[in-house]
């Protein structure tokens, strides 16, 4: 793993007035949570805001500059960051910045199927974990071979939306129409080669705009192209060394894993950027007749391929339910801090029509156990306060055995939610796995406990069945 700065590397080149503009206490505790790399720079103003901090912001930015460099393209709230990776592994420290999931659209289209695939792309959402899970970036691709319709296209897809854009041609005068056009929305341009890498370079230069180094199965040349981008003033950089499928997918993996070896871990500068893949490379194969259910098969094989190795974007053709679905699932469980559970706050939530007769029950604040129960809860169309107590984001049957679900902590919650004042009954429904607590939670809290449900599919049938009033 490369070395990454420690607070007493970082510390002395901080403005040292402890002015807490940061929201920390002191500039110490800044440096340490910059060392885990859990604050911004930006964070602290005053590096930014004044001149006489100039110099230790420039040694601060290159201090803590990360293995794999940051590229940011798009504008506003929208606007996607790629890369700022720190380690190989997950478990050494965390991911950051997570897989970009980019869909193409052909600059051929009509104005209606354009407009269409438009709005599929940005209403394509799930919610799981209450977690919106969406798409993030529109490849527009030049399918026309004609500059002027590809400009107009771009154009067009502004008009549109204001998420971000990746310009697709390996025809530097299609790139530049399009730049010429839309560059002030800082789209990524794809992709300067071994043979256009002067002209694409240009244009990058020229507008400012993060580009993207193309040369296939060659590591070294890809290498040199990055380099040679970089001497022409362009440091917005993203790699793609080729994505092959099916018998390739073997040599695209491992040509992925190498550039991302050499920046986290043997700390090369030359190929610290993002990597990029083409699943939607498998679409080359395809012929007319054929079943596109395979080919999106194999499209989803190689993007989650791509994204357990290290792809920063994966731009994909299919828009199907069935196929984006799992691999923003991959994304979401493999870009959580393996440190820190996802966990929602605590507190006394309300559902449906809830008044001062209503059950209440209680979980913890492990996210995935709350949103299943939250769930089950609303479907069954059932009226109920819900505690959630602060688990430390473990779940009900964990948190019991490792004593962070208890008694005192049930009562305690009560107490700190003023849960005494919304009713005017003292039940209390305990969650079937936390049923071994049940005794001890009536001692601490003087409300009688009645044990629910294991599962939580069974709460609607179990409340609206009155079982909770039971003697």
């Amino acid at each position: 793993m490369a070395k990454l700065a420690g607070p007493l590397e970082i510390y002395p080149l901080l403005p040292g007035t402890n002015c807490k503009v940061c929201g920390e206490a002191n500039c110490m505790a800044f440096a340490t949570k910059m060392a885990e790399y859990t604050v911004k720079l930006r964070d602290c103003t005053p590096l930014y805001e004044e001149e006489q901090y100039a110099k230790k912001r420039v040694k601060l930015e290159e201090l803590i500059r990360p293995p794999v460099r940051e590229v940011t393209f798009g504008t506003g709230e929208k606007a996607v960051s790629i890369g700022g990776k720190l380690v190989l592994y997950r478990h050494d420290l965390r991911y950051t910045n997570p897989t970009a999931f980019f869909i193409d659209i052909s600059d051929a289209l009509d104005a209606d199927a354009f407009a269409k695939r438009v709005r599929d792309i940005e209403e394509w959402t799930y919610v799981y974990i209450g977690q919106n899970l969406r798409l993030d970036g529109i490849a527009l691709r030049g399918v026309s071979k004609d500059p002027q319709t590809f400009a107009k296209a771009a154009k067009k897809l502004v008009e549109l939306t204001d998420w971000p854009i990746m310009l697709c041609s390996l025809d530097p005068k299609m790139l530049s129409a399009a730049a010429n056009a839309i560059a002030d929305k800082k789209p990524l341009l794809y992709a300067a080669t071994l043979d256009t890498w002067s002209e694409v370079g240009e244009i990058a230069a020229k507008h400012g705009l993060p580009l993207v180094a193309y040369v296939p199965g060659n590591l070294n040349d890809l290498a040199s192209l990055a380099n040679t981008l970089q001497a022409m003033g362009i440091h917005d950089i993203v790699l793609d060394p080729g994505t092959l499928s099916r018998s390739g997918l073997g040599t695209t993996i491992d040509c992925f894993t190498q550039l991302r070896r050499a920046a986290t871990v043997k700390d090369n500068d030359v190929i610290g950027y993002p990597l990029l893949s083409t699943p939607i490379s498998v679409w080359a194969d395809y012929r007319e007749g054929e079943a596109p259910e395979l080919t999106k098969w194999d499209e989803v094989l190689t993007a989650a391929s791509m994204i357990v190795r290290y792809s920063d974007i994966v731009v994909l053709h299919s828009l199907d339910m069935w196929t984006n679905l799992p691999l923003t699932f991959l994304r979401s469980n493999l870009y959580t801090d393996p440190v820190k559970p996802v966990a929602v706050e605590p507190g006394l939530v309300k559902f449906g029509d809830a008044t001062s007769d209503s059950p209440v029950m209680y979980t913890t604040n492990f996210a995935l156990t709350y949103f299943t129960v939250e769930s089950d809860i609303k479907q069954g169309n059932v009226d109920t306060w819900l505690l959630v107590v602060d688990t430390e984001g473990m779940s009900v049957q964990s948190a019991v055995a490792g004593r962070k679900l208890t008694a005192d902590k049930v009562a305690e919650a009560i107490q700190e939610y003023d849960v005494e004042e919304k009713v005017n009954h003292r039940i209390l429904i305990s969650p079937g796995m936390a049923a071994r607590i049940s005794g001890e939670t009536e001692e601490s809290s003087g409300w009688t406990v009645k044990v629910g449900p294991r599962d939580s599919s069974g709460i609607p049938k179990y409340l609206q069945e009155k079982k909770w009033q039971e003697e």
